[in-house]
């Protein structure tokens, strides 16, 4: 009988993933806070999370391909269409939508829903060690 990992390890691994792309944008935002016409993104972690495990309880899922000659890829590849612009607070001179606390705050709460995530999947790894071993 083999192990599943996609069962055994449930959506946490995926949560990872999103979450680490996640603090890239807003760290691209937080980076970009005093460059003129730049507009602030976000993704809607909830909705690309809850939009992963729809794909994923209907099975398997892949990439198009455009061309015969591209390499298959299989997985999901997070593109414009989940990143949305954020709504400025208050509007500035120059046309930037970054508001620094805002952004700093999105990507605190990302951390902590990042280490939850991490401690969830660290459990299940214990967890599938242990019934390994026959503990």
């Amino acid at each position: 009988m083999s192990i599943s990992f996609d069962k055994a390890l449930g959506i946490h691994e995926k949560a990872l993933g999103f979450r680490a792309q996640r603090a890239e944008v807003l760290a691209n935002n937080i980076a970009n806070a005093d460059t003129p016409n730049y507009k602030a993104r976000d993704m809607d972690f909830a909705s690309v999370l809850a939009a992963q495990a729809e794909q994923t309880s209907k099975g398997h899922f892949s990439l198009d391909r455009t061309n015969a000659r591209h390499i298959e890829a299989e997985g999901l590849s997070m593109g414009d269409e989940s990143l949305q612009y954020r709504t400025p607070m208050q509007p500035s001179i120059d046309q930037n939508t970054v508001d620094a606390q805002l952004e700093q705050s999105s990507y605190a709460e990302n951390a902590v829903g990042f280490q939850a995530s991490f401690t969830l999947l660290n459990s299940k790894f214990k967890g599938l060690v242990s019934a390994l071993r026959g503990e």
